[in-house]
């Protein structure tokens, strides 16, 4: 088991600008990695030495089976949680009245007394910007996810997928650098989730965000990333880093039934299908 280091982790915010441009060569930088939850009498660790680097308007997917740190990594990288051994930097390359990252959660997060549009725009009501200027803002995301009729509509008035619709209209409408997804459509059904992978895919080649996904489902990874982080049971480390090949953009329910697309989903599967025993076995005992 890993022991924590009395030095703490280092986290870096850099630019690079040349001329009025700012040219970032990696996103995201991951060195060593390592988490450790320390309890009462007993330690677990959820990260192990994890190394990673991520480009900018990089769409990254990761997998793994259940408790393997995925969340943990994630929440580090939002800076919700401190590593407690390696290096984390991250060059922000846009104004600094921008947010670095927004997260969009598996549970849907809307504050339930505000309409669509008022949610969609609260991170720009943080920031201080006017209600004219923020609702103008955020009308065309309202629009991409398809709720321009809802935008008056309170939450509990709204289903489950559309409810995350909003969520996504509101991470984008406050423009951070990188977005953070953790499981963001396994609550819903097959039907919802395919149309909100297509509206995803869809604001993302307009947009181009960095982007770390997390999912439990190979396919979801495969359809929407440029590469898939496999990692192992816990403590997670990572076991391969597969490039995706297919071309953009994306049409979700076409792209499921090419050949390429099985072949590869199952080599995913193989190399995970031991960890998860593995996860299982560690969970029952």
């Amino acid at each position: 088991m890993l022991k924590p280091l009395s030095v703490k982790a280092i986290r870096i915010s850099a630019e690079l600008a040349i001329g009025t441009r700012v040219v970032v060569a990696d996103k995201i930088i991951v060195r060593d990695l390592s988490k450790i939850f320390e309890g009462r009498k007993t330690s677990t660790a959820a990260l192990d030495h994890v190394n990673l680097d991520l480009k900018d308007s990089e769409f990254l997917c990761i997998v793994g089976p259940s408790g393997c740190g995925k969340t943990t990594f994630l929440r580090i990288i939002a800076g919700l949680e401190e590593p407690t051994e390696g290096t984390l930097t991250v060059h922000r390359s846009g104004a600094r009245d921008r947010p670095l990252n927004a997260m969009v959660f598996q549970e849907q997060s809307l504050f339930p007394w505000l309409t669509v549009v008022d949610n969609v725009a609260f991170g720009l009501e943080m920031r201080g910007i006017g209600r004219r200027e923020r609702y103008a803002r955020a009308q065309p995301y309202i629009e991409m996810v398809g709720l321009t009729r809802f935008r008056d509509y309170y939450p509990h008035q709204l289903s489950g997928g559309m409810k995350q619709r909003v969520s996504l209209a509101r991470a984008f409408a406050n423009d951070p650098e990188i977005l953070l997804m953790d499981e963001p459509f396994a609550a819903l059904d097959a039907q919802n989730k395919i149309i909100l992978q297509e509206e995803l895919l869809h604001i993302w080649e307009t947009h181009r965000k960095t982007v770390i996904f997390i999912t439990h489902a190979i396919d979801e990874a495969l359809t929407l990333g440029d590469r898939v982080v496999v990692m192992s049971a816990a403590p997670g480390r990572v076991m391969e880093v597969i490039n995706v090949g297919f071309e953009r953009p994306r049409h979700v329910a076409e792209l499921h039934v090419r050949p390429e697309f099985g072949e590869l989903l199952l080599g995913i599967w193989r190399m995970l299908e031991g960890e998860v025993r593995k996860a299982r076995q560690s969970d029952a005992a």
